[in-house]
């Protein structure tokens, strides 16, 4: 299987059968927050960057940048700047984006069916 990070350059048709489509989708969503992030969008449609800091406790302002420009680059977020004083920077979902929300649905049952097989 032919290594291949999905955020290099633009890849071959003969390279694209190699690669595992759910590696790069793991790839995609790799990362501490990146579900989470993914989550309150899909429950907000549109969150500034400040609010999206508040909830989620423990997380840096640099970490949250970092996984949101990563994000973006896979365009799954749509980061919306607005040119007024102080800065205003909104983020949402792109139709990508909300292409994930069953899975993230799936794992929300997952986790509550899980939660209340441990607390049984």
């Amino acid at each position: 299987m032919a290594r291949y990070s999905y955020r290099e350059e633009p890849i071959s048709e003969d390279l694209k059968e190699e690669i595992c489509p759910l590696t790069v989708t793991q790839n995609v969503i790799a990362g501490r927050w990146k579900i989470i992030i993914l989550w309150h969008l899909s429950q907000n449609e549109i969150i500034r960057f400040n609010e999206l800091l508040r909830m989620l406790p423990g997380i840096s302002k640099g970490i949250l940048t970092r996984q949101l420009r990563e994000l973006e680059e896979d365009k799954l977020v749509h980061r919306e700047v607005y040119k007024v004083v102080p800065p205003k920077v909104e983020y949402s979902l792109t139709d990508q984006g909300k292409k994930f929300m069953p899975i993230l649905e799936a794992m929300q049952v997952l986790g509550k069916d899980l939660l209340n097989s441990k607390l049984s």
